[in-house]
């Protein structure tokens, strides 16, 4: 009975993951499940588990980066370890859900691949400050995620082992710190993609407070996919406009109740909020 309702629990917990977390979270896990039993079977001379990481790990060697694009993005969902992904993923979890929630999944997504993208790009740029070794994990992209945090709730208390309750934007930056001090280290390739990811959401979400659309890139892709043919494109056009419209207004409603909601939660917690508005800011994060 208790195992049942813990996995009700986990599944409620679960389900109420906005989207774009949601899918995040589900991938990196599942690949790792594959790399872990990737180590038990043979491939050629070596484990499936080793060729993922050789094909999908990001090289910053030339011309591997550019004759092969795809690892600039497939690096972030390979770990090492099942620690390295635990202290990706709970980052994540516990910092993007209220990221996710105030700006929408496509500006989330954005941010998070756009971190990843940038601490390959660092790594590239200057590799020559540290060891070559194959990188892998979503760390660059979780760091960008972090700056994000600390930039829309600067004053919010986070908690770390053995250490008392410290402002996000205190916290967040003796981690960037650290990095720092700790480039020339023997896993200097590590720190230049948390680095790499830091700036890149820094300058991506100044870039989305400056009044840029981030959400526009990915809504740019998904007309790709969903472009008529050629001739019935004129005439669904003005459908096409007003559904847009519609649903960019409602997000724009949803995004502006969650904040206001959320300011609450940065002022007085969560249990602060009453029942009625812990269930708005339940089916307000379904609704995005």
């Amino acid at each position: 009975m208790m195992r049942q309702q813990g996995f009700g629990g986990f599944q409620q917990g679960y389900n109420s993951l906005p989207d774009a977390l949601k899918w995040i979270l589900t991938l990196s896990v599942g690949v790792y499940v594959v790399q872990a039993f990737g180590t038990w079977i043979p491939v050629a001379d070596q484990t499936f588990n080793r060729w993922m990481i050789d094909w999908l790990g990001f090289e910053a060697t030339w011309p591997t980066y550019v004759m092969q694009p795809w690892r600039f993005v497939s690096y972030i969902f390979l770990h090492g370890s099942p620690f390295h992904l635990l202290f990706n993923m709970l980052w994540l979890f516990f910092l993007g859900r209220a990221v996710e929630e105030s700006l929408g999944p496509r500006t989330f997504l954005v941010l998070f691949l756009g971190a990843g993208l940038g601490g390959a790009l660092l790594s590239v740029i200057l590799g020559f400050l540290a060891p070559f070794t194959v990188m892998i994990g979503a760390s660059g992209a979780v760091y960008g995620i972090m700056v994000v945090f600390a930039m829309m709730y600067p004053r919010t208390p986070m908690m770390m082992l053995f250490l008392p309750p410290i402002e996000a934007r205190y916290l967040v930056a003796g981690i960037i710190g650290i990095d720092l001090l700790l480039l020339g280290s023997a896993d200097g390739v590590a720190r230049l993609a948390h680095l790499g990811g830091a700036l890149s959401g820094y300058g991506l979400f100044k870039l989305q407070q400056q009044g840029t659309d981030l959400s526009g890139w990915v809504r740019s892709i998904e007309r790709l996919w969903s472009e008529p043919p050629s001739g019935k494109k004129r005439r669904r056009s003005s459908r096409v406009s007003d559904a847009t419209i519609l649903e960019e207004q409602e997000e724009v409603d949803v995004r502006r109740e969650i904040d206001a909601l959320l300011d609450k939660v940065a002022k007085n917690g969560y249990d602060g909020l009453s029942k009625e508005e812990k269930r708005r800011l339940f089916e307000a994060s379904q609704r995005k």
